[in-house]
């Protein structure tokens, strides 16, 4: 099944000041998110292996267009997540399909590697909502400066009949994180845990 990608919009956040204290280097994230049609929509199927199969491909796609969004090379990337919205004529297992481990391979290709799982993030909803992309360290999840999380929104889709993916990247952690735990440069990325 082939692709029908309606709208893709990317974003990109810098955080130069958090409560008064300068963010030095800025901290950098940015999102791609594709509005798309779900070839599923409208009816049960016990097969989702379409929407499976899409995810290779915008997977790809949305990791490239956040990284060139963000101006730098993959090994500047520390976070990674995904999520996917349904809209009301699919069911959330669609949302599942597409954020598949298919999805993540391409991501993993694009950045030269990420040992973490890639976080994720499912649900229903129409044009206006909002959904989080939540991030984490892209090779040691125990770094708990890089739990995060990117709103996205589009004002017109997902409609009935897509679904809404979203790739998120950034080259660090929160803001001014200071609550402890692994930090990055101590990580040794053989596990995807530390």
């Amino acid at each position: 099944m082939s692709l029908a990608i309606r709208k893709i919009v990317t974003r990109v956040e810098d955080t130069w000041l958090e409560m008064g204290q300068a963010v030095t280097p800025p901290a950098r994230r940015a999102a791609a998110v594709a509005v798309i049609g779900n070839p599923c929509a409208g009816r049960f199927h016990a097969d989702l292996a379409a929407l499976v199969g899409l995810s290779e491909e915008i997977g790809e796609l949305l990791t490239r267009r956040a990284l060139a969004a963000l101006a730098v090379e993959a090994p500047a990337i520390q976070s990674f997540g995904k999520a996917a919205m349904i809209g009301e004529n699919g069911e959330l297992e669609h949302a599942a399909a597409l954020l598949h481990p298919r999805l993540g391979a391409p991501m993993r290709a694009v950045l030269g590697g990420g040992k973490a799982l890639v976080p994720s993030a499912k649900k229903m909803g129409g044009p206006g909502q909002s959904i989080d992309v939540p991030l984490g360290h892209k090779d040691a999840a125990y770094v708990r400066s890089h739990f995060d999380a990117m709103e996205v929104r589009l004002a017109d889709g997902p409609r009935a009949d897509e679904a809404l993916v979203a790739i998120a990247l950034s080259t660090g952690g929160r803001p001014g994180a200071r609550v402890g735990g692994l930090t990055h440069q101590e990580i040794r990325g053989d596990d995807g845990l530390r």
